[in-house]
């Protein structure tokens, strides 16, 4: 097991506006979060009343419309998973809160697996959005220490290299997580470590950026009116789990009552 990070002690009434203590929250980052879930849960609704025939036929699977919106919400999110990698190095979470929080995103991840298989069969996730933030999140605590210019070259190498370069050696349900299959899987949830890795460390990079150079913009007061925001982002994983089979339980029921 790696060697627990070391803690780095924050003075008690920082001049910067940041939270002092190990595991302060940022309410501006939980607020992103938030705005990132309730962009997915209404990307989601419209997937599940599509199912149903409720809204015409929308293709989900190659309409831009569709395809640039999921891109999108899971930038926002993995740049959020990244940055939040970054507020824990600097506030020295140590590697046991580390694994009590990744244990609980790897074992909602393999429930997302068993059920999906349940719903969709032969087009099951096996490597879907909290696959890949078990595995991201574990490298990014191993890699937050290196210097910024090596995670730069690291995160645009995760970009680049799938543009450029397959083999059929990813084809394969046990590989096909890596990102360099030569065709998308056939599956309803999709995000391998490569280009996505590159995403969460740009949020890595950005926030460590921000906390060395703009503090203030981080820790800083968030308005009233985007406290829920932040409420829903601290939330994000009992949300992220909770929000499909209710969405799928109201359009049911709604169809059901209509007859």
């Amino acid at each position: 097991m790696p060697e627990p990070a070391r803690k780095v002690e924050l003075p008690i009434a920082p001049p910067d506006g940041l939270p002092a203590s190990r595991g302060a929250r940022f309410d501006r980052l939980d607020a992103l979060r938030g705005a990132a879930m309730l962009w997915m849960t209404g990307f989601h609704a419209c997937f599940d009343l599509n199912l149903q025939g409720l809204i015409g036929r929308q293709n989900f699977y190659q309409d831009p419309f569709w395809t640039v919106q999921r891109t999108l919400i899971l930038s926002l999110f993995l740049a959020c998973a990244g940055a939040g990698q970054a507020v824990a190095q600097r506030q020295g979470v140590p590697w046991p809160c580390f694994w009590r929080r990744w244990s609980q995103v790897l074992l909602c991840a393999l429930a997302v697996s068993l059920g999906s298989w349940w719903m969709f069969g032969p087009r099951w996730i096996s490597f879907g959005v909290l696959h890949a933030l078990a595995l991201m999140t574990l490298l990014a605590r191993l890699l937050a220490t290196q210097k910024p210019a090596w995670l730069l070259a690291l995160a645009l190498a995760c970009l680049l290299l799938p543009l450029g370069w397959s083999h059929v050696l990813f084809d394969s349900r046990w590989t096909d997580w890596f990102g360099l299959a030569t065709r998308k899987p056939p599956t309803e949830d999709y995000v391998p470590l490569l280009p996505w890795f590159g995403v969460l460390l740009g949020g890595l990079l950005a926030m460590g950026a921000l906390l060395r150079r703009r503090p203030a913009w981080v820790g800083g007061a968030l308005p009233r009116a985007l406290q829920p925001l932040a409420l829903l982002g601290r939330w994000s994983l009992t949300y992220y789990m909770l929000h499909q089979p209710v969405l799928l339980g109201l359009i049911g029921a709604w169809v059901a009552w209509r007859g």
